[in-house]
């Protein structure tokens, strides 16, 4: 069955390009919805469908002032335009698929496009920044990057490879036929570290025998981002948020940072919402020689996890920082919430006589999330580790409380 894929980007610098990539979708059977991002024209080369002005037109902007700012700050304009219309375009059942090819710039834009549709949209991305680190460009959806190799410029003997794999991959994905599911169960997400592992594990598996969906992403940042997008678009019941170590490392300013807007999603979305102080006890770095000079200074507590994962021990400071953050979160959360506390260690580093054991700073957090959360938001204090079976099954049962909560 033929399908339409969208094709995007700058048609006044890439039009030879984009005609070749065109012919090869058409070869297929498929149809093409064109749409130009260029903002110094377009081309003759094929019809396009929505136009540059249009696209400015979608975020509030007009062309002609756009195409008088520097080419930065253009790219920089045009990225908030395109997620605008290709949303629309989407909803309006215009295409199926998506792809695009660019520089630094111009994958900025098309990926910025990309990135307002729903996960499961195939959307493709040929650029010359996706050999490196390409967080910018995915964000928290299923776009899939292509190595260009060389430039998007002109068609040669690689591009033609290139640009020709692309095409299929977008084709193929678009012709896909999804399996169907056999059952519409519940959704819940759950946060899990290397050092939460255990316990997460077991609460997926009891909450699958519960009769839920259990959807397991990992810690690193991008990881909580992905999961809260998901709340966000309302596909989500309830969040078991296990391991919550990304405030760990906005606080000390580690790689696995989520940002700060980590931990509300659910709260605005009023689902159920179990939070556990997970890994708090650890920020994360790169190779040693990435740790900042003030925390080596400081003679803070490390331990090199592998040669490019250096862990550091948080203090008390950091520990009651996040605990007061952690409480104004859930106060503002619209729907049930609650607190889960293992007083034995809030990771495998943080169990009795390990490494990362230091109960004064644990303290420090669970007293200030006491001292600051509503008095009508649950804290249970358990005396286990957070890996001990016990507290996973205890963790089961409040979440599964509160879900009985927003029913």
């Amino acid at each position: 069955m033929s399908k339409t894929i969208a094709i995007i980007g700058a048609y006044d610098t890439k039009g030879a390009e984009y005609a070749f990539l065109r012919e090869q979708i058409l070869a297929r059977g498929h149809k093409v919805l064109a749409i130009n991002t260029g903002t110094a024209g377009s081309t003759d080369l094929f019809p396009v469908d929505v136009e540059a002005d249009e696209v400015a037109k979608a975020g509030g902007f007009d062309l002609e002032t756009v195409h008088k700012q520097d080419r930065g700050e253009a790219m920089k304009t045009m990225s908030k335009c395109a997620p605008v219309i290709v949303k629309s375009l989407y909803e309006q059942g215009k295409f199926d698929g998506i792809i695009g090819m660019g520089g630094t710039g111009g994958s900025s834009v098309v990926t910025a496009g990309m990135q307002a549709l729903p996960v499961g949209v195939p959307k493709v991305c040929v650029s010359t920044a996706a050999s490196g680190d390409t967080s910018v460009y995915v964000g928290t959806k299923d776009i899939t990057m292509i190595p260009s190799i060389v430039d998007v410029a002109g068609i040669n003997r690689i591009s033609r490879i290139i640009f020709s794999r692309a095409a299929g991959a977008i084709c193929g994905m678009v012709e896909t036929e999804l399996p169907a599911s056999t059952e519409d169960k519940p959704i819940i997400t759950a946060s899990m570290f290397g050092n939460t592992t255990k316990c997460v594990d077991a609460a997926r598996q009891a909450l699958t025998e519960k009769g839920y969906e259990v959807l397991v992403f990992h810690a690193t940042g991008a990881g909580g981002k992905t999961m809260e997008s998901l709340v966000a678009e309302g596909l989500v019941d309830a969040v078991l948020d296990i391991t919550t170590t990304e405030w760990a490392d906005e606080v000390c300013g580690g790689v696995f940072s989520a940002g700060p807007h980590r931990l509300s999603t659910p709260g605005e979305q009023g689902i159920p919402h179990l939070i556990v102080p997970g890994c708090v006890d650890m920020a994360n770095f790169g190779g040693m020689e990435t740790v900042p000079q003030k925390y080596k200074d400081a003679q803070r507590l490390f331990y090199e996890w592998n040669p490019s994962v250096t862990l550091m021990r948080t203090n008390v400071a950091e520990n009651r920082k996040m605990g007061k953050i952690f409480a104004e979160k859930a106060n503002a959360a619209k729907g049930p919430v609650a607190f889960l506390i293992p007083l034995k260690g809030v990771s495998i580093l943080d169990g009795d006589g390990q490494m990362f054991c230091d109960r004064e700073a644990d303290q420090a957090m669970f007293d200030a999330i006491k001292a600051n959360v509503k008095a009508d938001i649950p804290v249970i204090e358990v005396d286990y580790n957070i890996n001990d079976p016990e507290f996973a099954a205890k963790a089961v049962e409040m979440m599964l409380e509160l879900i009985a909560q927003k029913k």
